[in-house]
């Protein structure tokens, strides 16, 4: 085998066959991976940083590991890449920002710590829209990502960098962040697996926080299995993180083998109202093929669904808006020089933020101010709350939802900058899973008219993966046998 030519299709699996098999070492994957890379990144820009002294030196643990006998991890030897808001000691953490394009984090996210834990070989950080803020991969303040699928549409965002990065073959599988759709739309529009899973199953410690009761830390893979694998990894309780939960983390890589003869799905309607043809199709068909594997589906409803996006919209740039005051000069960013402190703040937060990031602070400081609180952030909590009930009693009925991840496939570069709430609305079928906290995840299920990836998404009850990777799974085998 050679390592050079194969890297774009190892899986998980087959990388720890080959190399308890000594068919390769990991060193050759980590550098097979790191030439790819750095290869591709020229058309895709997916990658802010690259790492390869820790990659090597990681891979020569494992090889060191392997000869002794001794074990190795369950990500032994896998090459993956992180969305650059997950801080890694030693190597720079930007969040796509010029305002911390210097800051070198002293320590590692927990979710990037498990994954290395587990032998992983951490390729390099990925390009995404400025703190996380975007629909489209197109808010870095280092450029763009292209799709690997076709160089003049965007990846999606605002962990484009991260699904793209796997598209292309660079990586066996990455981490993103999702807050409103940020790991399920990249992976559609890119055409990889992506998993955001129950808020508090994946510890955010670490992760560069852009609204902290929406934000999830999920996986994206080139297939089902090997995006369960990874989470079972990073998933469970950490005690840095209050808001990470003490449920159990089920062995997802045996669930997800059981039959799906009797299992009920529900078809949201306000999902299909309105959904163009290129996409519609698509989806139809995959819940055609579904329907032959045994499943039950049926209508239901989301009935506060209408009211999502702008619900959405003020709870996390409120949320923002707080978030992002600790950037300021003074401590972890770059720092403006001015005569005194009130223009230093100024001067640094002019420079250092982009046009989306200031649009959104400025928009959550407004929803947070005196006489509108209660007008606007208090009542966007009161309709998250109906939002959340809509799928608790949705999910006591069928055992899934499925649905449409995005409106349209990916969209050519430039198409949407120009008008911001047509850039919003590319979220629309995503961001009530994390408004609702709901673990959801995109399975690719085909590819429009024009050849562009679509993605089918799955949403279960909380912390319920199993039966969503169970569902994805089952699906994935049936449909590329």
């Amino acid at each position: 085998m050679s390592i050079s030519e194969d890297i774009a299709t190892l899986s998980i699996r087959s990388i720890r066959d080959g190399l308890l098999n000594k068919k390769f070492s990991a060193t050759e994957i980590a550098e097979a991976a790191l030439l790819h890379a750095v290869k591709h990144n020229e058309a895709t820009n997916s990658f802010l940083a690259f790492s390869p002294e820790r990659a090597v030196t990681n891979a020569e643990k494992v090889d060191s590991a392997i000869a002794k006998g001794e074990y190795v991890g369950q990500l032994a030897g896998v090459p993956v890449a992180v969305k650059d808001v997950l801080a890694t000691k030693g190597v720079r953490t930007t969040c796509g920002s010029k305002i911390l394009e210097h800051y070198i984090p002293p320590y590692d996210a927990t979710a990037v710590w498990r994954l290395e834990a587990e032998g992983a070989l951490l390729v390099g950080k990925t390009n995404c829209d400025e703190f996380a803020m975007g629909s489209s991969n197109e808010n870095s303040a280092y450029g763009p990502v292209r799709n690997p699928r076709a160089l003049d549409r965007v990846p999606g965002g605002s962990s484009g960098g991260s699904a793209a990065a796997v598209a292309q073959g660079s990586v066996v599988a990455s981490l993103g962040s999702d807050t409103g759709g940020s790991i399920r739309q990249p992976a559609s529009f890119c055409g990889v697996t992506g998993v955001t899973p129950t808020y508090g199953r994946v510890s955010r410690y670490g992760l560069v926080a852009y609204a902290s009761s929406l934000d999830h830390v999920g996986p994206f893979a080139r297939n089902v299995e090997d995006a369960a694998t990874v989470l079972r990894v990073i998933a469970g309780r950490d005690d840095q993180d209050s808001t990470s939960a003490f449920t159990p983390v089920d062995d997802y890589a045996t669930m997800m083998r059981h039959s799906l003869r009797g299992l009920k799905l529900g078809l949201p309607k306000e999902y299909f109202e309105g959904l163009q043809s290129d996409t519609g199709d698509v989806i139809h068909a995959a819940v055609r093929q579904l329907e032959s594997l045994g499943c039950e589906v049926q209508e239901v409803s989301l009935p506060h669904t209408r009211y999502a996006l702008s619900c959405y919209y003020i709870i996390a740039t409120a949320e923002a808006s707080s978030n992002l005051a600790r950037f300021d000069g003074v401590r972890y960013s770059a720092r403006a020089e001015a005569d005194n402190l009130s223009d230093m703040y100024r001067n640094t937060r002019g420079a250092g933020f982009g046009v989306e990031v200031k649009r959104r602070i400025m928009l959550g400081t407004y929803v947070l101010s005196a006489g509108y609180y209660d007008a606007y952030y208090r009542k966007a909590q009161q309709v998250r709350a109906l939002i959340s009930r809509d799928f608790t009693e949705a999910l006591e009925k069928v055992d899934a939802l499925v649905t449409p991840v995005s409106p349209f496939p990916a969209f050519k570069i430039g198409e949407k900058t120009s008008d911001p709430l047509a850039m919003y609305l590319s979220d629309v079928y995503t961001l009530t899973g994390d408004l609702a906290g709901v673990p959801c995840m995109s399975v690719p299920c085909g590819q429009s008219p024009e050849g562009l990836p679509v993605g089918l998404q799955i949403f279960t009850k909380h912390f319920d993966e199993s039966t969503m990777f169970r569902l994805a799974y089952q699906y994935e085998l049936f449909t590329t046998q």
